[in-house]
């Protein structure tokens, strides 16, 4: 008897781990969950929530109470992770993941980013674990939004606003990104590897710091070693325009007669546009003409000439670098649009 009471016993032990052991069935969350993320520069962003409904309840101050810690959407914590520094409505915060609450008011908010991103909701919130606090004022919806919803609006190269939309409410939050540090903190990383034995890789972070008011002494270094290893047109401009920042005319100038001794068509084309882009109109032709004797055989080199002459208003020496495009050029598109250019010429 003792025998059959153990293996009863066993039989029913077993029972209960293999019960334990069932996954729980799945089924849809009545608030379910979303992803939205933005870059921002190199700058990812990434909220992480669940989206309760209306589902024909007053929300603000009644579901959502005025006054209280709110987990900002439903569930477990929303979440939101920065992958590099940023501001939040002008204050500073780390990179990093973190708990995302607010309370609400009939006026301004306050919204909360906490160290803690693992809790449920916001039960066991806990002030002592704030990373930073920050106010916005919402803004009202013209029609309801029946589930919240994160979105990132107008973003940018520095910036971009997190919006919450839910019911006839947007709750706004400005956040910014000092991008060309942060890029220049990735440049200087890739140029410990192989980017470090390229000419380009330098000149490219070299080029990058002067066009954002970057240090001049550490871009120079930069298009310094990439001139060791290989003096070219664009290196060689950049280091024109360094020269310009620090006031030396005299440099600046010599760098750039270097420059164009090197410089392949394509780099003179794409310089002459710089300069009018610049409102330099006088040296963008001289370029064009530079480019147009030196490559006679390319149809490219007369048709950027006579863009800019005719910019110049001389339509004469427009039309006649016009031709000499139309002469060589050999795609149907590109004829055609020369042939249109020089026949509104002639109209005028």
């Amino acid at each position: 008897m003792k025998a059959s009471i153990s293996v009863v016993v066993c039989v029913l032990a077993g029972a209960a781990t293999a019960h334990a052991q069932v996954p729980a069935l799945k089924s849809p969350d009545a608030s379910p969950a979303a992803t939205v993320s933005q870059a921002v520069g190199l700058t990812q962003i990434k909220v992480d929530y669940h989206r309760p409904g209306i589902n024909g309840r007053p929300i603000w101050g009644a579901l959502v109470p005025y006054g209280e810690v709110w987990r900002a959407g439903a569930n477990e914590n929303t979440t939101i992770s920065f992958s590099t520094d940023v501001t939040i409505e002008g204050k500073a915060l780390h990179a990093g993941t973190y708990g995302l609450h607010m309370i609400p008011t009939k006026g301004e908010w306050t919204v909360i980013f906490s160290n803690m991103a693992v809790a449920w909701g916001s039960f066991s919130y806990d002030q002592k674990e704030d990373a930073l606090r920050v106010t916005v004022t919402p803004r009202p919806l013209a029609a309801p939004v029946e589930r919240l919803a994160y979105a990132f609006d107008n973003p940018g190269e520095t910036q971009a606003t997190l919006i919450l939309t839910w019911e006839k409410l947007a709750v706004p939050i400005k956040i910014e990104v000092d991008t060309p540090r942060v890029v220049m903190a990735s440049m200087r990383a890739d140029l410990r590897g192989q980017p470090r034995f390229s000419w380009d890789g330098w000149q490219r972070a070299a080029a990058y710091w002067v066009a954002h008011d970057g240090n001049l002494d550490e871009a120079t270094t930069m298009i310094d070693q990439s001139i060791t290893l290989k003096p070219t047109f664009p290196n060689r401009m950049t280091r024109a325009r360094i020269l310009d920042k620090k006031g030396d005319a005299a440099g600046a100038k010599d760098e750039r007669t270097k420059a164009l001794a090197l410089a392949s068509e394509v780099d003179l084309n794409v310089y002459g546009y710089q300069l009018m882009q610049e409102k330099k109109l006088d040296e963008a032709i001289g370029i064009f003409q530079r480019n147009a004797q030196a490559h006679a055989d390319s149809w490219n080199v007369h048709d950027s000439l006579g863009e800019a002459l005719l910019a110049k208003g001389d339509k004469k020496g427009s039309a006649a670098s016009y031709e000499k495009a139309l002469k060589l050029v050999k795609d149907p598109a590109q004829k055609k649009r020369i042939e249109g250019v020089l026949a509104q010429l002639k109209s005028s």
